[in-house]
């Protein structure tokens, strides 16, 4: 006898747009859905099973990475795929969040001088590089970040 198990996973995805100095978003975006990469879910699999070689996406290792390429996600990529204007973030202080609610919360600052260029394409990788493993890649065009302002990315996954 088998059994299914089925299991929604639904992603969420927002940028807060700040000029320097103000405390309110002049802009924000929301836009929904990503592609699992392959080696992000063997990484998941590792880490269910307890696989000593795995690395955890927590607040030493997670970063979320933004770049410029259009080019359309696929699951066998294995980071972002910009040639050069790319850029990995490490986590705010007390994130990931989860715990509650059937979700993890990503979120990452990038400051006045960090990823000014078209923000194109988003991940979020244990590590700060395309060698590390990315979980996921979306592809959605999100304006031109320029110096002065800041930029906070949020990505929440929920499972349901």
């Amino acid at each position: 006898m088998s059994f299914m198990l089925a299991i929604r996973i639904r992603s969420l995805w927002k940028i807060e747009k700040f000029l320097e100095g103000a405390n309110t978003p002049y802009e924000v975006s929301e836009f929904g859905g990503n592609l699992a990469l392959n080696e992000g879910l063997y990484e998941l699999w590792n880490l269910v099973a307890g696989d000593g070689g795995a690395q955890a996406f927590d607040n030493s290792n997670a970063y979320l990475g933004v770049g410029d390429s259009s080019t359309a996600a696929a699951a066998s990529q294995t980071g972002l795929q910009a040639a050069s204007n790319k850029l990995y973030k490490a986590m705010e202080a007390t994130y990931p969040q989860y715990g509650s609610s059937q979700q993890i919360i990503f979120r990452s600052v990038f400051g006045s001088s960090d990823a000014n260029w078209d923000w194109n394409e988003f991940t979020v990788a244990n590590g700060n590089s395309d060698t590390d493993v990315n979980l996921d890649r979306k592809v959605s065009a999100q304006g031109t970040k320029v110096a002065g302002q800041t930029w906070t990315l949020t990505l929440t996954i929920t499972a349901a």
